[in-house]
């Protein structure tokens, strides 16, 4: 089981953090939502947990709950700036289909 970080999406949690002031890493996981049936949930993590998987790239932390880690196997995060636009991207070779607006996915 794996999660890839790239180096922007690094660069960009390890500038959160910062700015944050505190935080080990960030926290990726999934929630039943949006027109395809789940979506990514992205927040900071401050502690790491006995249900925790951890995965460590370019000098930051992605913590996955074991429960989203059959959805989320194999996920890469990048950091994008598309236009105006910027935000984390996530490619899951496990999505089945996504949405147009690319919040949420089906497996």
């Amino acid at each position: 089981m794996a999660i890839t970080v790239t180096e922007n999406a690094a660069a960009q949690i390890a500038k959160q953090l910062a700015r944050r002031g505190r935080g080990i890493g960030l926290h990726l996981g999934v929630k039943k939502a949006g027109c395809s049936g789940y979506a990514y949930v992205v927040d900071y993590a401050d502690a790491i947990t006995a249900d925790d998987a951890v995965f460590e790239q370019h000098g930051v932390k992605v913590l996955v709950n074991a429960g989203d880690l059959a959805y989320l196997d194999g996920v890469e995060i990048d950091y994008a700036r598309e236009g105006l636009n910027e935000a984390f991207r996530f490619h899951n070779p496990k999505a089945t289909a996504s949405c147009g607006c690319g919040e949420s996915f089906a497996v």
